[in-house]
């Protein structure tokens, strides 16, 4: 007897409806992926989650270490016109004195020590070099900024996934309930002479599908939860802890207001007006430095040039005069870098108020979308409903009672994943417009 003869035996048909009713009533064979549970989850809000990213989340810790950096660069180019002191010193030792007509021109021992202060007084190309250096340090901040913002975003998304996947386990295990419900019901009838074994063994296939379908919403779950571990910069899965509420976004018009005032958008501006500070700035380069420098010393033994103590004053003027082009080449460069950041300002403003748009009116469809969806689950409960009452009153099989549970399954799934869409639209278009999170929108 080959396994197709013996599968459509009796024995055959013994074994499958033992294991089909098994998983129909929740006893599910053992799983050695079982013994090991998996590590639980820690509840968290939507607000403590983002609080989290952005006190650990990699990718916003290097932007705050780029904001050190670049006001490290602007205290550099401030001491290019600060006054700086230097100090030398020196001891020398000699085999003997130098004598010279009797007269000691280089003593045996000599002590020398002067200190030099040097005062910027006119100092123009290194004032604006200053000026734009600090210029670069606010863009900067902007694109912390504008991580920030994304670094939300994307934490909002992966909590928002979390609990959507939550609610389609939801609707999976009320669909498996469901189903062993009517598997038993099949069951019932097959064993008091009323049904037939092919309903009961199809009532058993279903239940047994919907368990698989659980199973699966269950593994993406926990990865969903790690995800957002992960960006939250937990060591371990992060669960939610309540519903996601997320505040009412603005309207299209005032949505478009504010897709100049975007951390991104603003850091393109401000880079653009630094660069086209540097070229307005281009006359600092042949302006003449001044600078005061005094020099107190120390020298002992006294020379016939130096005496014990003293000091000298002087004042140094430079002028450039030739530099083989190389200010010129940097007008140039200067100029290019201006235009390029003119440019890119232009496409970023376009590109965020094409976000808004974009989100809006995904926004809206995803409403209406959702809308139509609940209704689909609430119409498709009813056929289940019916299908049930014309079944169990034997006006049909349950091949319609099966069909109907599918598709409230699906109904209910689709409309659980057209809500978290819904949410997701209304998460895009508040980070569009910087309104997520609202409560630590403007970061001092």
């Amino acid at each position: 007897m080959n396994a197709r003869t013996w599968c459509a035996g009796p024995v055959g048909w013994t074994v499958f409806l033992s294991a089909s009713l098994a998983w129909a009533q929740g006893v599910a064979p053992e799983s050695p992926a079982r013994a090991d549970s998996a590590t639980p989850a820690t509840r968290v809000t939507l607000e403590d989650a983002v609080a989290e990213a952005f006190a650990r989340n990699p990718t916003y810790a290097k932007a705050l270490l780029e904001v050190r950096r670049a006001d490290a660069v602007v205290r550099e180019t401030k001491a290019a016109w600060m006054p700086t002191v230097y100090s030398y010193d020196s001891a020398t030792h000699l085999d003997g004195n130098r004598v010279e007509s009797g007269n000691v021109v280089l003593a045996q021992n000599e002590l020398s020590a002067n200190v030099t202060v040097t005062v910027p007084l006119v100092m123009t190309r290194q004032w604006l070099t200053t000026e734009e250096s600090r210029m670069g340090a606010d863009a900067i901040r902007a694109t912390r900024g504008d991580v920030r913002r994304m670094v939300a975003y994307a934490t909002g998304q992966a909590y928002l996934a979390v609990y959507a996947q939550k609610l389609v386990i939801d609707v999976d295990e009320i669909a498996r309930e469901t189903a062993r419900s009517h598997a038993a019901y099949a069951h019932q009838r097959y064993a008091g002479g009323v049904g037939n074994s092919i309903d009961e063994v199809r009532a058993a296939q279903e239940a047994a599908t919907d368990d698989a379908l659980v199973q699966q919403a269950s593994a993406l779950l926990t990865s969903d939860q790690e995800a957002l571990g992960i960006l939250v910069g937990a060591d371990g899965p992060l669960d939610t802890a309540d519903e996601p509420t997320l505040a009412e976004p603005p309207s299209l018009h005032e949505a478009l207001g504010l897709a100049a005032l975007r951390p991104d958008v603003v850091a393109l501006d401000l880079r653009s007006r630094a660069a086209r500070k540097t070229v307005d700035d281009d006359w600092s380069d042949y302006a003449p430095y001044v600078a005061g420098v005094a020099q107190p010393f120390y020298q002992n033994p006294a020379t016939p040039t130096l005496p014990l103590s003293g000091y000298s004053l002087a004042l140094l003027l430079t002028v450039p005069l030739y530099d083989g082009g190389l200010r010129d080449g940097q007008h140039q460069e200067r100029s290019a870098l201006r235009d390029e950041a003119s440019v890119a300002y232009d496409a970023g403003l376009r590109q965020a108020r094409s976000d808004v748009r974009a989100a809006f009116e995904a926004m809206r469809r995803a409403d209406d979308a959702l809308r139509s969806a609940r209704d689909a689950a609430r119409l498709a409960q009813q056929a289940l409903d019916l299908a049930n009452i014309a079944y169990r009153g034997g006006a049909t099989t349950n091949i319609e009672v099966i069909d109907a549970e599918r598709q409230a399954r699906d109904a209910a799934t689709d409309a659980e994943l057209a809500a978290d869409t819904a949410r997701q639209a209304r998460l895009t278009m508040l980070t569009a417009t910087d309104r997520f999170p609202e409560r630590t929108r403007n970061p001092t």
